[in-house]
């Protein structure tokens, strides 16, 4: 449009001169384009957070200031750079107590010679898995979060430690074949504050191949295979479908020979068999921008009900060590659990978005809820959340620390 109307006022003004004004006026329209279409190569915030939280005996006031920053680089032709990191300062109780945190998200080269190869190596946040809350196809997850400034999974995945590893994809028509190596670096893992923390991502050494097939415009499966050192080969399958216009259906399933989570907590491999780990659900969306989904999931190397009622009426240590255990793996600990989340983006004015997860351990009828306003202008952010853990004293969710919080965030893009 701008082009178009300095073109007229040119040729309007100066007619005798028709053929230097038109090219005038298409070369403004060509640097306007140009600048237009030109993306950044990084993109950075800074957040801040202040709220409170309750416990069992106590109230606790929390503030927080963050710095986010993405690097996504093209270097030489064929060649990308990309680095994610995230730094996080909490303080407790009035800026009585602080701790930092650096989270290295991503840190790798890329390298495509030609359309249908690619080649990466270095820290990589490698995500598998179509369900929401639960994904036994996130071979990945293990050890990876380093600080939690949210209980929604999409930012529990994004604001992870990736693993080192070397991964290249081929491609064809409607399909992809991905091949990942990750080695062992250290045994142990590192908490001081800017410590890479190899030891949580790489601790062992694992690969994993992934193989993409379209079959139909609807139907898009993937299979995996995924060994690490101290499991045999587990098989895993993703595939989503859309049931009707305003339903999408997912299934996702890994299965294996492995120990169960409560052997493999305290270094024990007698239980060894054939386990099943699933989630399958559907996520339906209405027309003004509403998608509410329900999940169901089930981890076969978890505890049944009986085994996690006496696991929680028994000595304190192994109960707290087991729990521990498993929230750093990313797994559920007992057998069988729902999820509900739903999002509303520009609910009821423009700009407003609004979100609700609950999450269900149907074992032990514990729950967690929470629940998010956000509004967004165009460089800034404000969120205001609640979350709120129910339950006995010694179940999933009734344990954790904290019974209630709530924070109000603010964010700003660079």
């Amino acid at each position: 449009m701008r082009s178009i109307i300095g073109l007229l006022i040119l040729l309007a003004a100066a007619p005798a001169c028709a053929d230097d004004a038109d090219a005038a006026a298409l070369s403004l329209a060509d640097k306007i384009d140009k600048k237009a279409e030109q993306a950044r190569d990084w993109q950075a915030f800074i957040e801040g957070a202040a709220g409170g939280a309750q416990t069992r005996t106590t109230t606790q006031q929390n503030q927080r200031l963050s710095f986010d920053l993405l690097i996504d680089k093209t270097l030489a032709k064929g060649w990308r750079a990309v680095l994610a990191d995230r730094l996080d300062v909490n303080w407790q109780n009035q800026f009585g107590h602080r701790d930092e945190i650096n989270t290295l998200k991503e840190a790798y080269l890329s390298w495509q010679p030609k359309d249908d190869f690619v080649a990466d190596f270095g820290r990589i946040n490698a995500r598998y898995g179509v369900a929401n809350g639960y994904n036994p196809t996130d071979y990945f997850r293990a050890g990876a979060v380093r600080s939690v400034v949210s209980v929604d999974p999409a930012s529990l995945k994004k604001n992870r430690q990736g693993s080192v590893m070397l991964r290249g994809q081929t491609l064809w028509d409607n399909g992809s074949l991905t091949a990942a190596f990750s080695p062992k670096l250290e045994s142990q893992t590192n908490d001081a504050p800017f410590h890479p923390n190899w030891g949580a991502t790489n601790n062992q050494d694992r690969w994993l191949l992934v193989l993409s097939q379209k079959i139909t415009e609807d139907i898009n499966p993937q299979w995996l295979l995924y060994k690490e050192a101290k499991l045999p080969v587990q098989l895993g399958m993703n595939i989503s479908m859309l049931i009707n216009d305003s339903t999408i259906g997912y299934f996702e399933w890994s299965g294996g020979r492995s120990p169960s989570l409560l052997s493999q907590a305290f270094n024990s491999a007698g239980d060894t068999a054939f386990r099943n780990r699933l989630s399958t659900g559907a996520t339906y969306t209405t027309s003004n921008k509403l998608s509410v989904t329900l999940e169901y999931q089930y981890n076969g190397s978890g505890l049944d009900q009986a085994g996690w009622n006496a696991l929680r009426s028994g000595p304190l240590p192994i109960y707290g060590r087991y729990r521990q255990w498993v929230q750093t793996a990313q797994d559920m600990p007992t057998k069988h659990a729902l999820f509900f989340y739903a999002g509303w983006q520009d609910a009821i004015i423009n700009h407003l978005d609004l979100a609700a997860m609950v999450r269900v351990n149907s074992d032990d009828h514990s729950r967690l809820s929470w629940l998010e306003a956000r509004y967004r202008w165009a460089h800034d952010e404000i969120a205001l959340q609640w979350q709120r853990n129910s339950g006995s004293a010694t179940s999933e969710y009734g344990a954790a620390t904290q019974q209630q919080a709530w924070q109000i965030v603010l964010r700003h893009f660079f």
